[in-house]
């Protein structure tokens, strides 16, 4: 048995490649969801998605987000729309107010959904009006992903971190912003002053039993991937009473992808492997790229880190394998 916790796209590729390496019907992934958005009604998961499609084998591999091959023509009309009628488009945050009132699970992530800042295609919309009817019919996050899952004929289990709102908000000189906003809507440009996790969270059942297994953090940003599933409460103390492998998202001071080296340093880490590793005082070993040859004093197993593909993935997934049986 063995958990991923997973957000972005980093533990996605990661696990595009267990086949082999880890018995699918033995693992179960943590998703992040301080992610998630409420956008013109419907709740959206990207995190969970991001994991649901690609294990459901429907994932739109070039851009790491939404389903191969969809159709937008919902999202195209949305801009006909309100340029017809003069509205302006780009994240449009829904008033303090209505962060806190109606559906609790979408408190402080709530966006109009006019002229949508994020793209969402047709079959990708079906998935998020499912999602949100049964929330509203009082079904919880964890019992709807699990509906999802098996829609999607998932052979692992996908849990998100919560059933409680926790949103992940990024504060720049001119005021806070969700992390959406901030990374699709402003493309991450904004200067970074400092990251927060508003919400209080609690672990459900699953993601407890969950993380009695061996643990692997794959190489997703440490910040706003990794971070939110760490602020719900107790998840700190349970990694730290079980073994533990991270996958570094940087070669030394380089990073694969993301803002992850401006989150670092904006909260106070050096943006770099020896930067994660002091931000994961939790994990045992490390998976690090055979070019980095950063020192840690835990153990470390190199390989060529690069996931372009799902052979390159399992690579990295044996790494992982390799680790944990030097330290579980």
């Amino acid at each position: 048995m063995v958990t991923f916790l997973s957000g972005g796209t980093g533990t996605p590729k990661l696990l595009s490649g267990i086949e082999g390496v880890f018995e699918p019907r033995e693992t179960t992934v943590v998703a992040n969801t301080g992610d998630d958005v409420e956008l013109g009604g419907l709740f959206v998961s990207p995190d969970v998605d991001t994991v649901l499609f690609e294990r459901g084998g429907v994932l739109d591999r070039e851009t790491w987000w939404g389903i191969e091959g969809d159709t937008h023509e919902t999202d195209e009309f949305l801009f006909e729309l309100a340029d017809a009628a003069g509205l302006e488009g780009g994240p449009r945050y829904l008033p303090d107010g209505m962060q806190t009132e109606g559906r609790e699970i979408a408190r402080w992530r709530r966006f109009s959904g006019i002229a949508e800042f994020m793209t969402i295609g047709d079959r990708d919309r079906a998935v998020h009006i499912t999602r949100t009817s049964l929330l509203d019919e009082g079904h919880t996050l964890t019992e709807v992903t699990r509906t999802l899952a098996d829609a999607f004929g998932l052979d692992l289990d996908l849990v998100p971190m919560s059933d409680d709102p926790l949103s992940t908000l990024i504060h720049t000189p001119e005021g806070p912003m969700h992390f959406q906003e901030f990374w699709v809507g402003y493309r991450g440009e904004p200067t970074i002053v400092d990251v927060e996790f508003r919400g209080e969270a609690r672990p459900t059942e699953a993601v407890r039993d969950a993380l009695t297994d061996p643990v692997v953090v794959g190489p997703s940003n440490p910040v706003t991937s990794v971070g939110p599933i760490r602020a719900v409460e107790g998840v700190e103390e349970r990694l730290a009473e079980t073994p533990v492998i991270a996958v570094s998202p940087f070669v030394e001071g380089r990073v694969f992808s993301g803002p992850a080296g401006d989150l670092m340093a904006a909260t106070g880490h050096e943006p770099s492997t020896a930067g994660v590793a002091e931000a994961y005082p939790f994990a045992d070993a490390f998976v690090l790229d055979s070019d980095d040859r950063t020192e840690l004093g835990r153990p470390v197993v190199r390989t060529d880190t690069t996931m372009d593909s799902p052979t390159d993935a399992t690579r990295v997934a044996r790494a992982v394998r390799e680790a944990l049986e030097e330290v579980a």
